[in-house]
């Protein structure tokens, strides 16, 4: 078995501000550049990072709660697996919560902007990991606007775990490009449509319980939208 931290990964990481470092770790899991196998300790992720243990050990909490990561006593952090009944579990949360808060959402679009810059940059990005970060990070900004912070809330618990399953099995079938799903969706927002909100957004979850309830493991750069 490996240690994570080795000198040559230490190098090739750039320094990046610490106030972003929760997408840089986790982004860093959705590429697979640390991932179920791997062994880390708190002290080789804040060497590798270049910051100061104790806020790696909050990213490393906040990951625990979203599923992501899993901390026990005595015992180095890992990267938890989930298997397929609890991302059926997740997938089927995330349906019946997403729908209801894109409904929501078609009653008061205000505040379109920052979800426009979101999905181009999602179409820009090239990088697996924080491609499948901010293709999620667009469906929570979406229930941002729905105007309900519980149910907020929930989403932010699901699609860091679906993003999860996704870096870890997925082969994304040719021609499917999730920006401009995500793009559909936003504009039935727009429109208040939300019969054609509900049905893009619903296509989309089908899309996802298709890939990810018959898992290919993932060897290649594909990526797909959480």
């Amino acid at each position: 078995m490996n240690s994570f931290a080795s000198p040559q990964t230490l190098t090739a990481l750039p320094f990046a501000p610490a106030e972003d470092l929760y997408s840089r770790v986790f982004d860093a899991i959705l590429d697979q550049r640390i991932e179920a196998t791997s062994r880390f300790t708190e002290e080789s992720l804040a060497q590798m990072f270049n910051v100061r243990r104790s806020d790696i050990r909050g990213v490393l909490t906040r990951l625990s709660h979203e599923q992501v990561i899993e901390l026990r006593a005595n015992h180095r952090p890992r990267v938890a697996a989930p298997d397929a009944e609890l991302t059926r579990q997740t997938l089927h949360a995330r349906r019946l919560t997403e729908l209801t808060l894109v409904r929501l959402a078609c009653q008061r679009p205000q505040a379109l902007q920052p979800l426009r810059e979101s999905i181009e940059s999602e179409r820009q990005c090239t990088a697996r990991g924080p491609a499948i970060r901010l293709s999620g990070e667009f469906h929570l900004r979406l229930a941002q606007m729905a105007g309900n912070a519980p149910l907020a809330h929930f989403l932010g618990s699901l699609v860091p775990l679906t993003s999860l399953a996704i870096a870890q099995f997925y082969a994304q079938p040719l021609g499917y490009c999730d920006w401009q799903v995500h793009q559909g969706i936003l504009d039935a927002v727009e429109r208040r449509d939300s019969v054609m909100a509900v049905k893009l957004l619903g296509r989309h979850l089908d899309h996802l319980e298709a890939v990810l309830l018959n898992p290919t493991p993932i060897f290649s750069q594909n990526r797909v939208a959480g």
